[in-house]
């Protein structure tokens, strides 16, 4: 049977098939920025938070495509994971064959490979933090094709024109919804350790 999954529960899910703390913080970054975009669009907070914390919980298991998410999304009908979830699950790997029609589906892919790019930013920060990060950085990190080459750029461009937000708003929208959670994300800096 089809049921809502609490954030709790959602969270026990990513944990029991992702040992990888750089995974983990990776869910978390990216349920920030969609957690975010729910609250500006007057969305379900916990439909989308679930969401975005499940939608890679399955990349240690299975880390080919097509079988992450695919795979993947078997495991959570099994666990009553509901159909608008999984199906948004599916839609953010392009070659699923799932179109992105929802505000969910084009938020979670919009938000996927950019909170991972900035998670990436900021550690090669001075001090390691979100806070060092900005529209003018993540555009030129998105120029050096050696930074962070697993990141699809393609996939962060693709993402905001299908939210239809102008590239430099979106990037903006997602490092301010994550330095309000800098210090759960890993992203505080080391800054605070130095003073």
């Amino acid at each position: 049977m089809e049921c809502m999954l609490t954030r709790e529960q959602a969270w026990d899910i990513v944990c029991e098939f992702t040992k990888s703390e750089g995974l983990r913080k990776h869910a978390l970054a990216v349920e920030t920025c969609v957690v975010a975009y729910a609250k500006q669009l007057g969305e379900d907070e916990l439909k989308w938070s679930v969401t975005a914390l499940l939608h890679d919980f399955d990349w240690e298991i299975h880390p080919q495509a097509p079988d992450h998410p695919m795979l993947g999304e078997r495991i959570l009908a099994e666990r009553g994971v509901d159909e608008e979830t999984r199906r948004a699950i599916l839609s953010h790997a392009n070659y699923s064959g799932v179109p992105r029609v929802s505000p969910l589906e084009k938020v979670l892919y919009a938000c996927d490979e950019l909170a991972g790019f900035i998670t990436a930013i900021s550690y090669v920060k001075p001090n390691r933090s979100v806070f060092e990060v900005d529209g003018a950085s993540v555009k030129k990190k998105m120029k050096d094709k050696a930074f962070a080459r697993s990141v699809s750029r393609q996939d962060i461009i693709e993402g905001a024109q299908e939210l239809g937000r102008p590239l430099e708003e979106h990037v903006e929208f997602c490092v301010k919804a994550m330095q309000a959670r800098a210090a759960e994300l890993g992203l505080a800096g080391n800054s605070a350790t130095s003073g």
